[in-house]
């Protein structure tokens, strides 16, 4: 029998060599396979000397699971291998077999194999995968070690018979995107996770994890020989996966364990591994860092991976689901694909060259879209070469740029979408040097672009009404703000000089004077915004660093400022620029510090402070004098009022609002629940009020007595009071209304009113009836769950067909899970609804639920 401390001295010489041939391997990543392979092939020769010395029962068998069962082996990764045994064998029955199994685990971890080890039995393995992704995915690449062969193919027959390709598809990326949701949805974090980010290892491997499961191949030429990826794309990946391999790889052999972060302490050290040095940045007069250089070439790679993984992804769900996108057109070039942007002809960008930019000015514009298809990601990855000088400088490029920018929704998808797919900065070119930029600082945790795009995004949120809770001050300033795409481009431009050298502000300040001269903006315009890029960092610095009770300080700013208008202007984009750094950089202190500044200037400037309103005094006068002409008396109206905040005032309209308060001011705070119907204004079906106590099961328990009633929800606005108090409203319809109002709403609020006071358990939801166009034209659902950026509040977004009932499946998986409803914006297009809820719950803090939730939404929309 082999000697244990002869087995321990021949892994760890022959690991110790392994390591060798890694430190010694340089900069090119062509053999990191070959050498991950050599790894996992060491361990296999160990584990099959102690699995002989051991002595197990000649029908049970060592596999290979997870990572390690790809035949790949990072030098400190966990060994994960399954212990199969006989379905008739039983551990803890057996004392025998229980000792043979724990001297084998204790062996290897005295040998120095960092060892994650499973006991089961086929039947075993059956039954965990079928309730377990995480085990069904570990068993999917699983191989042989050591031990009965029949055993282990017995065991692969089993698990294929319960694969289910779809189920498995749709649980894979409900997790690729909870996992994404966790870095920021970024693969540009300073500090990237080589295996888990966004465009790291993890997003390939999930490819090749679905592609098995559906049959469609096990790997990458696989992939290319079933149509699923072009030879070009396969190349791309190789390289990719190579470098982010070696990086993995490098990482633990500096590191000494297992580390897959990119923490700032190891990027010099691993930089250098690469060859990488301090030198001069391609004829910049600023020396860049080894880290840089190594952080970069990372960056790009991500991206590149992110992009392949969209196109893939997408052509994968097509060949599970090939009856479920039809093509409708949206003008010659391009068709709406289930959502999807679709391009009519693969050579579309190279024939025609403008069509580049009109995909993502479609894209902002056209009802319903909600992103590209894979055909269309794959024709823009293929003519990123055709984005040069020529197409920059075309006049109707310009003008379509300017429209993305100027469009009144969508600017934030567009523009990210824009960067994702490379078109961005090549459009953009001084955008494009920013790519990938790192900031070395203790406030921003993304690269330069990341940051900008992070910037863009708060400024819209300001325009937004379901982001009013998140900065009311900010909200109702831009309330007031008549040309929202000065900001846009003020955000875009105000960090892009960044690591050339000198003032970025100042360098910045001639980029933008450039870009708007070029694209036609006004003199006026370009000077505000040219005044906001050049100052972005002015309204933050006073406020934190200079004495805002000194008169002097206040009175120098106004000057600076020169109006109200541009003081307005740079106190959002500067609130937009603090929290785009991090989200741990923004606190209530400085916020505090910013609306003082912003408020003594204003007086100094002459004008009057925000008084919470703008748009919302306004509509709080227009509800008074409609209140007024129905006699209502002196004040009635405080007692609702004073526990509503200014979201309720954002997403009523004037008339809405009097109609709460005539109906509610004698009863705020009472438990009994409050009902009352009336004709909608918008000419169309009726209008429900409902003022109760909150509760889990409100929103679920409403939707559930229109759904049974016969009614139809066109649109919902909900909100929960400061005393607790849901105020909701509904639009509701019924193919019966017009003939009987009356009979109608006196029901609904005498039915209602009961159905509220007098719980029980949901009622079932009803078969859910769908359109003849629908069941033509199928939508496929999908379910976004995103957190705020305080993981606080949720913001859930919904995309299937119509069908009565439908709002109530979604509710009830919301009650079911004990979720708090705090908005609603339900929206009917046609035969496609797109919903969105503000959310939160305790549940939401956990990821498992979190997916759980996800699945349950899908399963009630596709049921």
């Amino acid at each position: 029998m082999t000697d244990l401390a002869e087995v321990r001295e021949h892994y760890k010489a022959g690991k110790a060599a392994l390591l060798a041939s890694l430190a010694a391997s340089g900069a090119s990543s062509r053999g990191i396979h070959s050498l991950l392979q050599k790894f996992a092939r060491h361990t296999d020769a160990t584990l099959q000397t102690l699995w002989e010395r051991t002595g197990f029962p000649a029908a049970a068998c060592l596999v290979a699971a997870g990572g390690f069962g790809r035949g790949e082996l990072f030098p400190h990764s966990d060994v994960d291998v399954l212990l199969l045994l006989p379905d008739n064998a039983d551990v803890d029955a057996d004392p025998a077999l229980k000792a043979k199994v724990e001297r084998f685990i204790g062996a290897c971890w005295d040998v120095g194999l960092e060892i994650g080890s499973s006991v089961r039995t086929a039947s075993g393995c059956v039954e965990e995968a079928s309730k377990d992704v995480t085990v069904q995915t570990s068993l999917l690449e699983a191989r042989l070690v050591a031990g009965a062969k029949k055993n282990f193919q017995q065991l692969q027959k089993r698990l294929a018979a319960v694969l289910d390709p779809q189920a498995f598809y749709v649980a894979k990326t409900l997790e690729l995107r909870q996992r994404h949701n966790k870095f920021e949805n970024t693969p540009y974090s300073l500090e990237p996770n080589c295996k888990e980010s966004p465009g790291g290892l993890r997003d390939l491997q999930v490819i090749l994890w679905v592609a098995r499961a559906a049959g469609l191949g096990k790997s990458w030429d696989d992939l290319a020989r079933n149509g699923l990826a072009t030879a070009f794309e396969v190349r791309q990946i190789k390289a990719n996966e190579a470098l982010l391999s070696l990086i993995r790889a490098r990482l633990h052999l500096i590191a000494g364990r297992r580390e897959d972060r990119l923490v700032f302490d190891l990027q010099t050290a691993v930089a250098e591994s690469f060859g990488y040095s301090a030198e001069a940045d391609d004829g910049s007069k600023l020396p860049r860092r080894a880290s840089e250089a190594l952080m970069k070439r990372y960056y790009w790679a991500a991206k590149a991976v992110t992009q392949l993984n969209q196109i893939l992804l997408l052509n994968i769900e097509e060949r599970l689901n090939p009856n479920t996108y039809p093509l409708r057109p949206i003008n010659e070039r391009f068709y709406d694909k289930a959502g999807m942007l679709e391009v009519a002809s693969d050579d579309l960008y190279t024939r025609e060259p403008h069509a580049i930019l009109e995909t993502f000015l479609l894209y902002e514009t056209t009802i319903g879209i909600k992103g590209l298809s894979a055909r269309t990601l794959r024709a823009l990855y293929n003519v990123r070469g055709l984005m040069n000088s020529k197409f920059r400088s075309d006049p109707v490029n310009r003008d379509t740029f300017r429209r993305i920018l100027q469009q009144p929704e969508g600017i934030t998808h567009a523009l990210r979408l824009m960067n994702q797919t490379s078109v961005l900065g090549r459009y953009l070119w001084i955008f494009r040097k920013i790519v990938g930029q790192m900031q070395h600082d203790l406030f921003h945790v993304y690269t330069v672009d990341q940051h900008i795009l992070m910037v863009l995004r708060n400024v819209r949120r300001f325009f937004m009404a379901e982001h009013s809770h998140e900065y009311p001050m900010c909200s109702q300033l831009a309330a007031g703000w008549d040309k929202p795409w000065i900001l846009y481009i003020a955000a875009l431009f105000h960090d892009i000089a960044k690591g050339r050298g000198g003032d970025h502000s100042e360098l910045g300040c001639k980029d933008v004077r450039v870009f708007c001269r070029q694209h036609g903006i006004s003199t006026e315009d370009s000077k505000l915004i040219e005044f906001l890029v050049g100052e972005h960092l002015s309204m933050s610095r006073i406020a934190q660093k200079e004495d805002l009770s000194n008169p002097e300080v206040i009175a120098a700013f106004a000057k600076r400022v020169g109006n109200e208008r541009y003081l307005t202007a740079l106190y959002l984009l500067t609130v937009a620029d603090i929290r785009g750094t991090s989200p741990k950089v923004w606190n209530a202190w400085k916020g505090k510090l910013l609306e003082d500044l912003y408020r003594y200037t204003l007086r100094v400037l002459g004008g009057r402070a925000p008084d919470a309103d703008a748009e919302v005094e306004a509509r709080k006068r227009e509800a008074l004098t409609t209140l007024a002409l129905h006699a209502e008396p002196f004040e009635a109206h405080k007692a609702l009022w004073d526990t509503l905040d200014v979201s309720y005032f954002m997403r009523h309209e004037a008339s809405d609002i009097a109609w709460h308060a005539r109906q509610l001011s004698r009863h705020v705070g009472k438990a009994k629940a409050i009902v009352r119907a009336r004709r909608s204004s918008a000419g169309e079906g009726m209008q429900v009020l409902v003022y109760t106590p909150d509760a889990p099961d409100l929103f679920a328990r409403i939707c559930g007595y229109f759904d049974e009633a016969g009614f139809s929800i066109l649109d919902a606005k909900i909100h929960t009071a400061k005393n607790g108090y849901a105020l909701d409203t509904f639009q509701v319809v019924s193919p019966t209304l017009a003939d009987h109002y009356r009979e109608l709403a006196a029901m609904v609020e005498a039915d209602l009113d009961r159905t509220i006071e007098e719980p029980g358990p949901l009622p079932p939801p009803g078969k859910g009836r769908v359109s003849r166009r629908v069941k033509s034209f199928p939508i496929a659902p999908r379910v976004d769950l995103r957190p705020d950026e305080k993981a606080q509040r949720w913001l859930l977004s919904v995309s299937a067909s119509d069908r009565v009932g439908l709002l109530y499946r979604i509710a009830r998986v919301l009650a079911r899970h004990r979720i708090n409803l705090q908005l609603a914006k339900v929206s009917t297009l046609g035969e496609r609804v797109e919903d969105t809820f503000l959310i939160d719950g305790p549940e939401l803090q956990h990821n498992k639920a979190q997916i759980a939730i996800e699945t349950e939404l899908l399963e009630a929309l596709n049921t």
